[in-house]
């Protein structure tokens, strides 16, 4: 089932591979999008904004959309079976994530650390959405994602293939005390309930961040930014 995605970065990221891309919604007469479609051979459309509002289902779109194929997904040991040999690797699980900025900004990090993929639950959860596409600015096509079933059976199978899972929640050991250098899971739990007890059961490792001020807690993504430039930089040191 095709779908909008929306705003000027992820349509240009997605015009690097144009086959993707059906049609080019344009509110206004932008210039730089009217050259780089008509480059691509994309049939271009104008709207009015409200119009374009309406078909995308956000007012942030800034008067470039996209109609594209669905974002791809891959299996669980499609993602590991691309790791180079000589690496060790690293997954993100999603604990039943719900908000798409926050799935949109761990994509990002994934990119810049060379994370291997991302994996979250099919139901109960944040997917891979317009707004996960434009916060991601192009990651979503660039970090491979898997969609699972059930998140434990999958924490199992690859714990059966050699990797350390590794959650963040509070009451943890301090972060920096590991030193990563092993296949690493590293499962972020929901913004609310954090990781969910039976995931919690099959993490080998619990990190925590050190918190010496008056909030008790992070943003998911900001906590999964700190710790996946903390394991690159234990895996990588200067």
């Amino acid at each position: 089932m095709i779908q909008w995605v929306y705003g000027k970065n992820t349509v240009k990221q997605l015009l690097n591979e144009p086959g993707r891309i059906k049609q080019i919604a344009i509110a206004g007469r932008d210039e730089e999008f009217l050259r780089l479609a008509h480059k691509a051979n994309i049939p271009i459309k104008m709207y009015e904004r409200n119009e374009l509002t309406r078909l995308t289902g956000s007012d942030r779109h800034q008067s470039v959309a996209a109609l594209i194929e669905p974002y791809k997904t891959y299996s669980v040991d499609e993602i590991i079976s691309a790791i180079p040999s000589h690496e060790n690797g690293l997954l993100v699980m999603l604990d039943e994530l719900e908000d798409p900025h926050n799935l949109g900004a761990i994509l990002r990090t994934a990119d810049a650390v060379g994370a291997h993929g991302v994996i979250f639950k099919k139901n109960n959860a944040v997917g891979l959405t317009p707004t996960v596409a434009k916060v991601s600015v192009g990651a979503i096509d660039t970090v491979k994602c898997a969609s699972v079933t059930n998140l434990s059976r999958t924490l199992e199978d690859l714990k059966k293939k050699g990797w350390w899972v590794v959650g963040a929640d509070m009451d943890g050991m301090d972060y920096r005390s590991l030193k990563y250098d092993f296949n690493v899971v590293l499962v972020i739990g929901n913004e609310g309930k954090g990781i969910s007890r039976l995931v919690a059961s099959k993490c080998d490792y619990i990190v925590s961040l050190p918190m010496r001020g008056q909030i008790s807690s992070l943003n998911a993504s900001v906590s999964a930014g700190v710790l996946m430039y903390e394991i690159l930089s234990k895996r990588n040191p200067l």
